[in-house]
C-alpha cells in the first residue's frame, strides 16, 4: 500500500512538473519518466502485460517521437499571446465527465462487481492448472488464451516503430546539404556587417 501511495504521489508531481515547464527537451524526458512510474504502478497491480506495453509505447516509441520532433521544431516553448482560460476550461469539463462517469463503478476489488460476476467461469477455474506460475488471470489470459490477439499488437507497434524510423530517417546528402546552406548564409551576413 505504502509503494503504491508512493509511486502515486510520484506520478502526480511528475505531471504538475511537466505542465510547469518551458524548457521541451526537460519535458520530454520528464515524460519517460511519468510512463515509467506508470509501468511501476501497473506492475504492483500484477498486470505486467499493461505494464510493459506501458514502458514500450509510452517511455519507449513516444519519447523517441517526442525527441524526433525536438530535433526539427526547437527545443524551446515559444511564447503563447492567447489565453490560457479555454484550454483551462476545455480540460476542466472533460475532466468532471471522467470522474462522473465513474461514479457508477463499483470499488476496486469489490467481489460483488459485474466483472467479477460475470466471467465465463471455466476461465478462472482452468487458468491456474493451464498457466503454472503466472501471477493472475489476466495474465494467463493474455499469455496463452489470447496468445494470438497478443501477438497481433506486438506486431502493431513493431511496425509503427520501423515506419516512424522510416519516416524520421534522414537522407545524409540532404543534411550536408542544408548545413552547407546554414554556412553560406552565415558567412554572407558576416561580411554585409
Amino acid at each position: 500500500m505504502f509503494v503504491s501511495v508512493s509511486i502515486l504521489t510520484l506520478l502526480a508531481v511528475t505531471a504538475i512538473a511537466i505542465a510547469r515547464m518551458r524548457d521541451l527537451w526537460a519535458a520530454v524526458m520528464f515524460t519517460g519518466i511519468f510512463s515509467f512510474l506508470g509501468a511501476s504502478w501497473m506492475l504492483i497491480l500484477d498486470a505486467p502485460d499493461v505494464a510493459f506495453t506501458e514502458a514500450a509505447v509510452g517511455a519507449g516509441i513516444s519519447t523517441f517521437l517526442m525527441l524526433g520532433t525536438l530535433a526539427l521544431a526547437g527545443k524551446k516553448e515559444k511564447p503563447t499571446t492567447a489565453s490560457p482560460i479555454v484550454p483551462l476550461l476545455v480540460v476542466g469539463i472533460t475532466g468532471a465527465a471522467l470522474v462522473y462517469g465513474t461514479l457508477d463503478m463499483p470499488h476496486f476489488g469489490d467481489p460483488a462487481a459485474p466483472v467479477q460476476t460475470r466471467i465465463e467461469p471455466g476461465f478462472v477455474e482452468k487458468s491456474q492448472h493451464d498457466m503454472h506460475g503466472l501471477p493472475n488471470v489476466v495474465t494467463a489470459l493474455l499469455a496463452s488464451y489470447r496468445g494470438y490477439d497478443t501477438l497481433g499488437e506486438t506486431a502493431v507497434i513493431f511496425t509503427a516503430g520501423i515506419a516512424v524510423l522510416m519516416i524520421l530517417r534522414r537522407d545524409p546528402e540532404d543534411c550536408d546539404h542544408r548545413v552547407t546552406q546554414k554556412s553560406a548564409s552565415t558567412e554572407k551576413k558576416g561580411r554585409s556587417s
